[in-house]
């Protein structure tokens, strides 16, 4: 994030920086939104739907990929990674930014100073079965789902964006009579029982 955030200014749209290490993915990807940045925040659920999608393509079928809000990657329901998002300092809400940084990060191995069974919060790709996936492959995969995804919401729309990432979500998913939705205005994860509307901001967690 750092790199790509030293770049964005002068780099543009599509400059990736990533980081060569067998123990971690880390990288992330400028974008120039053409929207406000509180609607351009849903780039965000874009990164975090390709980092799932680039993991599910490649692993074990029966291991469950999912996301706990806004944006830790849960494997086999332990925390394995998270997505991040930057904007220009003082960028408004309803200034569109000069460029947004998302990136992404997955421990390929954990290599905590932990016995077997003492963390069980926490994961690793190998331990969960991607045996033999770098760090260069997953950003590879990251970064193609993450512009397919994007190519999606600018033709379509953020619904399918939306639905696609709240597929994942676990919170808040098994509230009996409870309905779950994502803001397209800004991002913010909607939950709607009984007519009591409640939102969790997006603005806010990523803070």
């Amino acid at each position: 994030m750092a790199r790509a955030l030293a770049l964005a200014p002068t780099r543009g749209a599509g400059t990736l920086a990533w980081v060569r290490s067998s123990g971690r993915a880390e990288a992330a990807v400028v974008l120039e939104p053409e929207l406000p940045l509180s609607a351009a925040r849903l780039a965000f659920l874009a990164a975090a739907n390709a980092l799932a999608d680039a993991l599910a393509a490649d692993g074990p079928p029966e291991i469950p990929v999912e996301s706990a809000w806004p944006g830790t990657l849960r494997v086999n329901g332990a925390a394995c990674g998270a997505v991040r998002l930057a904007a220009p300092p003082g960028c408004a809400e309803d200034d569109i930014p000069a460029w947004l940084v998302v990136g992404m990060e997955a421990r390929i191995a954990l290599t905590l100073p932990v016995e077997p069974g003492e963390r069980p919060d926490l994961t690793g790709l190998a331990e969960e079965g991607w045996e033999g996936l770098t760090a260069a492959e997953l950003t590879a995969g990251w970064a193609r789902h993450l512009m397919a995804g994007l190519d999606d919401w600018q033709a379509r729309g953020p619904r399918r964006l939306s639905e696609h990432f709240l597929a994942r979500l676990i919170d808040e998913r098994e509230v009996p009579g409870q309905r779950r939705g994502i803001d397209p205005a800004t991002g913010d994860l909607v939950l709607d029982r009984d007519g009591v509307r409640i939102s969790r901001s997006l603005r806010e967690a990523l803070a």
